[in-house]
């Protein structure tokens, strides 16, 4: 397979750059979290929820919170260049915290298993309608 020649504008600042080479990116898929990126994100939300009680209206009833984001709660982005892609196809699963891609060996992949897609839901039985409304 071959990758077609693409013409990427200069990179602005604050745009999207490869994770490996820094130049422009021109695609990007999801991994879940590093175990210290879950820790990380974990004292950012701690710090949310003890800034909402310091600033909760005494008279009311103290702010309440679901657990604690962990694994399956966030991914983060991966950006790729045109020559550290991976797949479309790849591209639509959530990788591995450990994915390698973007990889420095030159082909398209990774060295994970991505999550499995989501499968559609169900389409729900047709309601039979009673006599007299068909």
């Amino acid at each position: 397979m071959t990758t077609p020649d693409v013409q990427v504008a200069p990179l602005a600042s604050g745009a999207p750059a490869c994770g490996l080479c820094g130049t422009p990116a021109i695609v990007h898929w999801q991994r879940r979290l590093t175990p210290d990126e879950i820790t990380e994100q974990q004292v950012l939300e701690q710090a949310r929820r003890d800034e909402a009680v310091l600033l909760a209206d005494p008279q009311l009833p103290p702010p309440e919170f679901g657990p604690m984001p962990g694994y399956l709660d966030a991914a983060r982005i991966v950006f790729g260049c045109k020559d550290h892609a991976i797949t479309q196809d790849a591209a639509a699963l959530t990788h591995q915290a450990h994915c390698t891609a973007p990889a420095a060996h030159g082909l398209p992949g990774c060295n994970c298993a991505p999550e499995p897609a989501p499968q559609p839901e169900p389409e729900p039985p047709a309601a039979e309608l009673p006599p007299g409304w068909n």
